[in-house]
């Protein structure tokens, strides 16, 4: 597993702040043999004994994406940690998001962790939350939007920075022309990971916009596109599932292009395995919503900002089929 050495430090000070999270959480378990005995639950710990929270995310997630499923896993273990009721909703456009994030104002939750693939969308009603005392964590899209809307910091990767870590992956692969397949039209961060591809990559790079919550025409499109554009020899998904979509779709189209993901789940690592896919880029997403979470609880009990308002970075890594072995059991059991 190799992290891009641009965000070599503040990737180091990730891990630093994810180790004194882990030591304070830890006061309020119970340690010694039975944290050992949890050592393989993901990160849970006893109950703490601090006042009961209410803590809410919502986030872009379409229909069908796994990336999702495995942010909150890493939300709910941290809730249940912390002795906090976590909510969870989700819509892809911005006008519905905004929406639910008023919602869960109204019901006066303690704390708030919001995506900001759309930020404009919801920069009016996030000034809502923190005027009425609500602080606000952003995590996995939008970092650059989220100090000035008034978050307490935001967890992620760098979308720029991952994206030059693929174009130069993909310089060193020799190869000639990407397809960059975009999934949700106007979500920042995608649109980030294809620019900076293109930034780092010594070929050519083509952007492809599917429609996202339909997979059939996602892999249909993708198919068309490079039974019509031969000299396509790498395929760059945004997302884990789309992985999938781009194997079936080189198959269908008769392309020896090379499928290549961000993200990671249990069938990215299976791919690899199988050496359908060539690298995926991990943004570890179990991390950025237990750290969320977290962070909104250290805030609340102890006046914590994590990071000192700045990004608190969860990747990138470059994953091949070298760390499979070591990835297997996590990407089973839905942490990775």
């Amino acid at each position: 597993m190799r992290t891009n050495r641009k965000a070599a430090g503040r990737t180091a000070a990730a891990l630093l702040t994810a180790c004194a999270l882990a030591l304070v959480a830890g006061c309020s378990g119970s340690g010694g043999k039975d944290s050992e005995d949890k050592a393989d639950d993901g990160g849970g710990g006893t109950k703490a004994k601090t006042p009961p929270m209410k803590i809410a995310m919502v986030t872009h997630s379409g229909e069908g994406d796994t990336f999702w499923d495995i942010v909150q896993s890493g939300a709910e273990v941290a809730a249940a940690k912390d002795n906090v009721d976590f909510l969870y909703a989700a819509n892809k456009e911005g006008k519905e998001q905004a929406q639910l994030i008023q919602s869960y104002i109204d019901q006066d939750v303690d704390g708030l962790v919001v995506s900001l693939a759309k930020p404009e969308a919801v920069k009016a009603v996030i000034a809502k939350a923190t005027a009425a005392g609500i602080p606000v964590v952003t995590i996995n899209s939008g970092a650059e939007f989220s100090k000035p809307f008034g978050a307490l910091s935001h967890i992620g990767q760098d979308e720029a920075i991952a994206g030059e870590a693929v174009g130069e992956e993909l310089t060193k692969r020799g190869k000639k022309k990407a397809l960059c397949v975009i999934h949700e039209q106007g979500n920042v961060s995608l649109e980030e990971r294809c620019a900076g591809v293109k930034k780092a990559f010594g070929g050519t790079v083509e952007n492809l916009n599917v429609e996202g919550t339909n997979m059939p025409s996602s892999t249909s499109s993708i198919e068309a596109k490079l039974q019509s554009a031969k000299d396509i020899d790498t395929v760059v998904t945004l997302g884990a599932p789309f992985a999938a979509a781009s194997v079936k779709a080189k198959a269908g189209a008769g392309s020896g292009a090379e499928i290549n993901t961000f993200d990671l789940n249990e069938d990215v690592v299976k791919q690899l395995k199988a050496k359908e896919i060539g690298f995926a880029v991990d943004q570890q997403p179990y991390l950025q919503g237990y750290l969320a979470v977290d962070e909104l609880w250290l805030n609340k009990n102890n006046g914590n900002v994590v990071g000192g308002g700045k990004p608190v970075l969860t990747g990138p890594a470059l994953v091949t089929e070298k760390d499979v072995p070591a990835l297997e059991k996590f990407t089973a059991r839905g942490t990775r």
